[in-house]
């Protein structure tokens, strides 16, 4: 098969981290280490639903829901089968072939992928020393879309807001502001949709929200932008099963709070007990921590892994050379890591 059969914007494409778990403890995905969403397994497990019936076309029910959570209107919203798709229709409704996306390096990485299968083309800007944005530098004379994630992954900081306020105001395009951790923040944009004719906000519930096997997420927008997208995104593409869950999800607000005040809890702890192996940890105000590691990073996540800990390996990237990522985990959870750190370091300097 020729490669010249594959859309030439996307020959360059590898597929994405697809690591062979087995019985690992996983603290690479950046999951809820509190585990499942109690209220949305409980509907799951309650829930008797025709399955020959379509949901509905635009999920208006948790749209509703999303609505009530955050004072605004169920026309604020798009739903999607996950935060990567409501990503991938905001590129298809608003980028002509060879327009220029801003993406900030390092940011996540699958930005790329969607920007150049919609055919524009990723035009990467480089955040400053401590891992903030570079205004100037974002506004690109002929950029058509900015997007930033803050908290930025996979470095853990979130962005100052006056610098995206300043980006909104001197931007003539759609800014994206992704907040897939912004629950852990404990700020965010969404406020502020209605201010801003460019803002769209993107939200996840596969973190804080312990639901990613349900493949759920939404953008906040004022109307005017939601509409354009949901005339874009694929109908149907939310089944019942995981909107139903999520509904459940939102109105239980308990459990988010109990997961973001885990993650503070334990966040200090284990910085510490990194420091003191010597890794250089970065500011973090989400669930994950970015450390530069004492030895090889290669070392450091190979043998983690044969001990049955997978985290994740950024160090052969630009900007994040010899830097690995851990998700903070519950106290037994971080012990045993560092344990296990420890443990390689040691083996690794025989």
């Amino acid at each position: 098969m020729s490669m010249e059969w594959m859309r030439s914007t996307a020959r360059h494409f590898r597929k994405y981290y697809n690591p062979d778990v087995g019985d690992a403890v996983r603290m690479d995905t950046n999951t809820n280490v509190l585990g499942s969403n109690p209220a949305a397994m409980r509907f799951l497990e309650s829930s008797r639903m025709d399955l020959n019936d379509y949901p509905n076309t635009y999920s208006d029910n948790l749209r509703d829901a999303l609505a009530d959570l955050y004072s605004l209107e169920r026309d604020n919203f798009v739903v999607g089968a996950g935060s990567d798709e409501v990503l991938d229709v905001a590129f298809k409704t608003f980028t002509e072939w060879g327009e220029n996306v801003i993406v900030p390096v390092p940011s996540y990485t699958l930005y790329d992928y969607f920007v150049s299968m919609n055919g524009g083309k990723a035009y990467a800007v480089d955040l400053d020393e401590d891992f903030q944005l570079d205004v100037d530098a974002m506004l690109v004379p002929d950029g058509k879309m900015i997007i930033m994630p803050s908290p930025n992954n996979p470095t853990g900081n979130s962005f100052r807001e006056k610098d995206m306020i300043e980006i909104l105001e001197r931007s003539k395009g759609p800014v994206i502001i992704d907040e897939a951790y912004g629950e852990y923040a404990g700020r965010s944009m969404i406020p502020k949709v209605d201010e801003f004719k460019n803002l769209i906000v993107m939200r996840t519930f596969s973190k804080a929200y312990a639901m990613a096997g349900l493949r759920v997420g939404y953008s906040v927008s004022n109307k005017n932008i939601s509409d354009m997208m949901n005339c874009v995104k694929i109908p149907y593409s939310l089944n019942m099963m995981s909107e139903g869950a999520a509904i459940a999800a939102v109105k239980d607000q308990d459990f988010i709070k109990r997961s973001v005040e885990l993650v503070n809890k334990n966040r200090g702890p284990l910085v510490s007990g990194l420091k003191k192996m010597g890794f250089e940890p970065f500011p973090s105000d989400s669930n994950f921590i970015l450390a530069r590691s004492p030895i090889d990073h290669e070392a450091m996540a190979g043998g983690l892994k044969g001990k049955g800990i997978l985290i994740r390996d950024f160090g052969s990237k630009r900007r994040t050379e010899n830097c690995v990522r851990t998700t903070i985990g519950t106290k037994e959870l971080n012990d045993l890591l560092l344990r296990k750190m420890e443990e390689v370091i040691s083996e690794t300097e025989r």
